[in-house]
């Protein structure tokens, strides 16, 4: 596989990485929160919008394809935070396995 170049200034995006966990509540049972796990640098490019309509609603889905440099422990289920947008991680990848970067698909869910 020929090797891809990215211009390392293209990640200028600070992103949040977080993940899921479970936190006993006060009647014996589980909630689901995030916690942030690192911040950092990425350059995120959107792919594609849908817009799906029932129920008598409207749920505009976007993917974005996010690179960061490469990082032991990301992996699908976590997520990215910018402000108020998520997005969900799908996908992730070493686009040339030389651990520099990862590639994650990403899904943004419209409110």
């Amino acid at each position: 596989m020929r090797a891809s170049f990215l211009d390392p200034g293209a990640l200028r995006t600070e992103v949040a990485l977080e993940e899921s966990v479970t936190m006993p509540d006060a009647f014996g049972g589980y909630t689901e929160g995030w916690v942030e796990r690192a911040t950092l640098f990425a350059q995120v490019e959107p792919l594609a919008a849908q817009s799906a309509f029932g129920a008598g609603q409207t749920l505009e889905t976007a993917t974005h394809r996010v690179t960061v440099r490469w990082r032991e422990g990301i992996r699908s289920g976590m997520r990215f935070r910018r402000d108020q947008r998520v997005l969900d991680i799908v996908t992730v990848h070493d686009p040339d396995e030389t651990q520099r970067y990862l590639v994650c698909r990403t899904r943004e869910q419209g409110k």
